[in-house]
């Protein structure tokens, strides 16, 4: 290792421990809070998009955020561990196959639009119909499976609230039958004496 990769892995983990930046990829909704400076004064300015793309690796790794602003395509490049940003917010994620989403530039309207990525149950399914090279088959079959684990779960639930009460009511009979068996065995012995 030379001393350049030295100092850079020391820049990095100052920078690391300075700030907590979350996981994202390419495809992800981000809001990126930059720091900007106005004369004396300085302000917070949000920029939100779709990240296009991430170059680069430790503390020279940058990332492309790509919005449509009044009818304009913008982007913008930031350095990941720039001391200018202040925060990085995950809006939401994206489901995509590629690293590097440079065909948005051509694209416009529905055709741009990148499907949010849900985790449920142990399922990723897409909820928007722009998946590049996904079919309608493919996508009602997605669908039609996550449908069939909800209806599982809540038919594990209710059977489980069923034997519950199955069980609360096998109690209650064996406490009545047990409280019978002792005023017979009462009865039994008053009727000795």
């Amino acid at each position: 290792m030379n001393t350049l990769q030295k100092f850079e892995a020391r820049q990095l983990e100052k920078a690391q421990s300075e700030k907590q930046v979350p996981k994202f990829s390419s495809g992800d909704t981000i809001k990126v809070n930059v720091r900007v400076k106005e004369g004396t004064r300085e302000r917070i300015q949000a920029f939100e998009g779709v990240c296009i793309s991430r170059k680069g690796s430790g503390i020279n790794e940058t990332f492309t955020v790509r919005k449509i602003s009044y009818g304009e395509g913008v982007e913008r490049v930031f350095p990941l561990w720039s001391s200018r940003i202040d925060g990085i917010e995950l809006v939401r994620r994206g489901s995509v196959r590629r690293s590097k989403l440079y065909y948005l530039r051509n694209r416009r309207g529905k055709s741009a639009r990148i499907s949010e990525r849900i985790s449920g149950h142990g399922i990723e399914i897409a909820t928007d119909a722009t998946v590049e090279g996904m079919t309608k088959t493919k996508k009602r079959a997605q669908k039609k499976e996550a449908k069939q684990a909800a209806r599982a779960k809540a038919r594990k639930i209710h059977e489980d609230a069923a034997s519950a009460k199955a069980k609360a009511k096998a109690d209650e009979a064996a406490a009545k039958l047990d409280e019978a068996k002792t005023e017979d065995a009462q009865a039994s012995s008053k009727n000795e004496e």
